[in-house]
């Protein structure tokens, strides 16, 4: 459902989650607003989200990877990131109606799989890698590819392939 217009019943509930979903709102002030209201008073939000994009070996490994010292556009405003800078999102928040914004800084590596061709078979699938690779012609696209496997498997452990990661858990309350 659209967070931003679903009609939830009003304080139906206690606790809204999220995990990594709440970053794409196309009006993130609505869409909390619209949470909170569905929130009973003293209700809690609770989401995980990503810290600053250079602040995340997965994405900016990936991109360096498939870019091999050549220009890359710029990654787009906004996605995954939008909710990074705890300005940024404790702003969104109070302006949705929350009180008590906290975040808690979470240090995890994020796992792709047992092995590099594993992983390349996850991050070839993400929206990003796509929109990468696609800007280039085939041979430029193939030798992308390889140095992203290149990357993927001097990522690899004897328990699969890591990449370090950073998040906000960030909480709030309904008053």
């Amino acid at each position: 459902a659209d967070a931003q217009v679903h009609p939830f019943p009003a304080a139906g509930f206690d606790v809204a989650i999220s995990k990594f979903g709440s970053m794409f709102f196309a009006d993130p002030v609505a869409a909390f607003g619209n949470i909170g209201h569905a929130l009973r008073p003293g209700g809690r939000l609770v989401l995980m989200v990503w810290q600053a994009r250079e602040r995340n070996e997965w994405t900016t490994a990936i991109r360096q990877a498939i870019a091999g010292g050549a220009a890359m556009p710029p990654p787009p405003a906004g996605g995954p990131f939008s909710l990074a800078d705890q300005a940024v999102a404790g702003g969104v928040l109070a302006a949705a109606g929350f009180t008590g914004v906290s975040f808690t800084d979470v240090h995890e590596p994020v796992y792709y799989g047992p092995d590099a061709t594993a992983a390349l078979d996850v991050v070839s699938g993400l929206r990003s890698t796509k929109d990468l690779l696609a800007g280039m012609d085939a041979a430029q696209a193939g030798e992308a590819l390889d140095r992203l496997r290149m990357a993927l498997a001097a990522h690899q452990t004897g328990e699969g392939v890591f990449f370090d990661a950073r998040t906000w858990i960030i909480a709030a309350r309904r008053p």
